[in-house]
Formats: C-alpha cells, sequence, structure tokens
C-alpha cells in the first residue's frame, strides 16, 4: 500500500555519524549533533592520548548531556563511546 506524502514527511531521518574526540572544544557541536536527532560514535582515543584528566572531563560532561535529554550513552569496546538522542537506547544484553 502507498504512503501519503503526509506519512512521509512524519518519519523522521536518523543519522549516525563518527568522529574522533581531540579537544573539549568539539563537545558543544557533538551535543548540537545529538539534539538534531543524529547517533554519534565517538572515537575517543585522540584525547585520552593528549590528556586524561580532559577526557574523563570530557565524557562526564557527555553523559550529564545524555541523561538530561532522555538520550543514551555507553562504552564500545576501549577506544570509543556511542551517544544517541531521545528515542533511541542502547542495548546493553541485560534484557530478555
Amino acid at each position: 500500500m502507498a504512503q501519503s506524502t503526509a506519512e512521509k514527511e512524519t518519519k523522521e531521518i536518523v543519522y549516525l555519524k563518527a568522529l574522533s574526540l581531540k579537544s573539549l572544544e568539539e563537545l558543544p557541536k557533538i551535543k548540537d549533533d545529538v539534539n538534531r536527532k543524529m547517533i554519534i560514535i565517538l572515537r575517543i582515543t585522540p584525547l585520552a592520548q593528549k590528556d586524561v584528566e580532559e577526557l574523563k572531563q570530557a565524557v562526564k560532561e557527555l553523559y550529564e548531556f545524555s541523561v538530561s535529554i532522555g538520550g543514551d550513552i555507553a562504552r564500545l569496546g576501549e577506544e570509543r563511546i556511542v551517544i544517541t538522542p531521545p528515542g533511541v537506547k542502547i542495548w546493553r544484553g541485560l534484557m530478555q
């Protein structure tokens, strides 16, 4: 059955974006992308190699941001984290 124009317009496209975190100055842009319904896969190794304390601060800030907007955040292995907008939850293997 064909979809009407209104039905097509109501479907939101969610994008996936991969970035490398090199400095704290990039956090506002990352938050803006999540607010615009993007899922962010963030490679944290560049900042970890530069300054571990800055990395901890960045992850804490992104975690608090995620919680405040109803999104989700999780680690993907040793080098990456994923941040999702509201409506997208990360499966952690706890549900049956």
